[in-house]
């Protein structure tokens, strides 16, 4: 499937790689298949990809692995919640939101709300967590650090 996106232009989809959220995500009920995309030149390295709406072109949330930005990251979740996604599996991925001011000193991802997506069913949810975990968790020390650390490897 081709889709049209504000973001990254015209791109190509494999059926088998569009992922269905159910519900939806928080905000966005009516938006339900989405595609996650990432930077070529980056590769598909653990940094920010896009979850990229098939429905609405111009929607993109940039995403990440939250253990980039926080080793420790393990959400308790109920297995109740991952029904609609076929449960738990070996293959669940985990990201978080990021959110990117004018001041990008202030970049932040969401680790109270955690996006899982089943890689076998392709299916996802967005959970509010119960527990105490912040909503914005400063990661643009951390990226830099990491970024840094990659320079010095090289």
């Amino acid at each position: 499937m081709k889709i049209n996106t504000r973001i990254f232009g015209e791109v190509t989809i494999d059926d088998d790689k569009m992922i269905k959220f159910p519900s939806g995500i928080v905000g966005f009920p009516d938006l339900v298949d989405f595609a996650l995309i990432h930077d070529i030149e980056q590769g598909n390295q653990g940094g920010i990809r896009w979850l990229q709406s098939v429905q609405e072109p111009n929607f993109a949330m940039p995403v990440i692995d939250p253990k980039i930005a926080k080793e420790d990251y393990n959400p308790m979740v109920n297995d109740d919640l991952l029904a609609p996604i076929g449960g738990i599996s070996e293959e669940m991925l985990v990201l978080v939101t990021i959110s990117v001011p004018a001041d990008l000193t202030k970049m932040s991802v969401n680790l109270k709300a955690p996006l899982i997506i089943n890689a076998e069913t392709c299916k996802a949810v967005q959970l509010i967590l119960d527990e105490d975990v912040p909503v914005k968790y400063y990661i643009y020390d951390i990226l830099q650090a990491r970024r840094e650390a990659r320079k010095d490897g090289e």
